[in-house]
């Protein structure tokens, strides 16, 4: 399967290109990233013969149906990463909250979010296409939390790869920012700014397409990639699960095979929802994908005006701070795939300049017959996390803001709903003790603890053992001087 450009073809480039080449130089033509020329589709059939398969016999299944020009051996090395996560047999648990909700739960790998289930298996990927090409890579990640931890931890110490992960300073939570700035691998450089998430992205964007910086490092023979989800090698692995949470709930009969569902998934640079779309693209019986945000509500704007309008924005910083994006990047590929390439140029461009595009009233309704949105304040985040915890479901602040558009969104109540726990409890704790007690801890340790014995659970040792690393990554700098930042790391 190729990949082409989601702004069209500058003339400069190649009209398309290969999986592996798209995960090397993800950035694109007039600024645009690249997407599949065509999806594969799946059957009943397909779905009917993955009921029993563990989840590493459906990834590799679905990466086969991609034509992805990877090695079977580097691909079944990769996956086997998943054999690290909490149960190696079932790597992404899906919980039942209510009689027609069901939670999937992605965050059971070494960083404890949603991440790892891309990343872990894309690092060992990217650094073996690195290593066979005897090229070697700088691969740069913004954050808002989750992917920094992930690509840190997918790519330490690996051969031919070096990452500069930036994140907001103050713009985590004390867990994300400490499994970034304890990271102590050679091949790793953390860098918080002053600024927001999209912030850090547009930094990283503007790197990505710099003809000056890629000169720079050409005189080291150092290429240029990224680990964040315009590239799609980020996107492929995060269908998968999307198809794996469906077919475990015909396994335990909540559903039967071929019954639609909805897709409830938070979101803020909108991969996951991405993930989702593809899925419900190639196959899988999906009514609706409900989209949930925070206050920092551009993308509900979006999907019910059609209007994505940045000109009097700015980021709210809130309980839920992964979410806390306005410029969601694969908007972009939602665009390409149901308008084509002119469109999407047209309309990226304009917000670029202006800050601001509307849809005409045929494409509103287009986006809209497949996904649905709503936003959830703090408060009401708050309040779900209680009602849930009722249940004996514990959860984080993104994931309860699921629950509002569970409940607004639905225009069928007799169709269940996956949604999509994006962060384990532990990175949160905070905000989770206020919302069970009421009680405010100025530290992560103190809430931890007293969640733990509130609800009876372990704080993993993943989590527990970063208060007492050492603080080994230290650079906070403003945001114009990242460029040379990172060129005194790679020396």
């Amino acid at each position: 399967m190729n990949f082409i450009e989601t702004r069209g073809n500058d003339g400069q480039r190649a009209p398309s290109i290969t999986f592996s080449q798209a995960i090397l130089s993800p950035m694109s033509s007039f600024g645009g990233i690249y997407s599949p020329e065509s999806l594969p589709v799946f059957d009943a059939e397909f779905l009917n013969s993955h009921v029993d398969s563990g989840y590493k016999k459906l990834a590799k299944d679905v990466l086969s149906l991609f034509e992805v020009d990877i090695d079977e051996k580097v691909i079944d090395d990769a996956l086997s990463l998943y054999d690290q996560f909490d149960d190696p047999s079932n790597p992404v648990p899906v919980v039942k909250v209510y009689d027609d909700l069901y939670v999937s739960e992605l965050y059971h790998g070494p960083t404890r979010a949603f991440k790892d289930m891309a990343l872990q298996p894309f690092g060992k990927v990217l650094s073996s296409v690195a290593q066979s090409n005897q090229e070697k890579y700088l691969i740069l990640a913004a954050t808002s939390g989750d992917t920094g931890p992930a690509a840190l931890e997918t790519f330490k110490n690996r051969d031919n790869v070096q990452v500069v992960c930036l994140y907001p300073d103050g713009g985590t939570s004390d867990v994300q920012r400490l499994q970034m700035v304890t990271e102590d691998a050679d091949n790793l450089k953390v860098i918080g700014i002053h600024g927001d998430f999209d912030d850090a992205q547009t930094a990283l964007k503007t790197l990505l397409v710099s003809d000056t910086f890629r000169d720079k490092l050409k005189e080291n023979h150092i290429s240029l990639s990224a680990a964040n989800s315009v590239n799609f090698g980020r996107i492929i692995f995060q269908t998968i699960y999307h198809i794996y949470s469906y077919l475990e709930l015909v396994r335990v009969k909540a559903i039967q095979m071929g019954e639609q569902v909805y897709l409830n998934v938070p979101s803020g640079n909108f991969g996951n929802a991405l993930g989702g779309y593809y899925a419900y693209k190639m196959g899988l019986p999906v009514k609706q994908i409900h989209i949930a945000s925070n206050q920092n509500n551009v993308l509900t704007h979006f999907i019910k005006t059609g209007q994505y309008d940045l000109r009097d924005a700015s980021v709210i910083p809130t309980t839920s701070p992964a979410m806390d994006i306005l410029k969601s990047s694969n908007i972009e590929r939602i665009l390409f795939d149901l308008f084509g390439s002119e469109r999407t140029k047209e309309l990226m461009l304009q917000l670029d300049t202006d800050k601001y595009y509307a849809l005409t009233e045929s494409e509103l309704k287009e986006i809209q017959s497949i996904f649905a949105a709503d936003f959830c304040t703090d408060e009401e985040g708050k309040q779900y996390i209680r009602e849930a915890f009722a249940e004996g479901y514990l959860m984080c602040p993104h994931t309860a803001t699921c629950f509002k558009p569970y409940h607004t969104c639905r225009e069928d109540q007799s169709i269940k709903t996956i949604a999509y726990s994006t962060a384990e409890w532990t990175k949160f704790s905070p905000v989770i003790a206020d919302a069970l007690t009421g009680q405010k801890f100025e530290h992560d340790r103190d809430a931890l603890q007293m969640i733990s014995e509130k609800a009876d659970v372990k704080i993993p040792n993943q989590i527990s053992a970063l208060f007492d690393k050492e603080i080994t990554q230290k650079t906070v700098i403003d945001k114009t001087d990242i460029e040379q930042e990172i060129l005194n790391f790679l020396g």
